[in-house]
């Protein structure tokens, strides 16, 4: 009987091992299109032809609130850097993070079409 148990146990371990990244990347697929839904281009880049990728650390406490970003790498714009970093602002609370308090790198990108 104690075999069962333990067979189960580790089972039930390993299971909840990968649901954990499962929630972690439904989490962070559900960020990623709440700040599309807030990313604006600048008209300032615009006009200027830029383009570019930012990346931006986002520090998230364990109710979703966005308690501070870094600029981790910059889009090559000043412009596009400043939205980067401004996107958050706009945004309020995200989803609340599976694990509890987080930080995620997030690429913004921006292409003129």
């Amino acid at each position: 009987m104690k075999n069962i148990v333990l067979k189960a146990a580790a089972v039930a371990s390993v299971l909840a091992m990968t649901a954990a990244p499962a929630m972690a990347d439904d989490w962070l697929n559900t960020v990623k299109r709440s700040v599309a839904s807030k990313q604006t281009y600048p008209r300032t880049a615009q006009m200027r032809g830029e383009e570019g990728t930012a990346k931006v650390k986002v520090y998230v406490s364990s109710s979703g609130k966005v308690e501070r970003t870094e600029l981790v790498a910059t889009s090559g714009s000043s412009a596009l850097d400043r939205e980067a970093e401004a996107v958050f602002s706009r945004m309020g609370n995200l989803p609340a993070p599976p694990s509890g308090t987080s930080s995620v790198v997030l690429p913004l990108t921006w292409k003129l079409l």
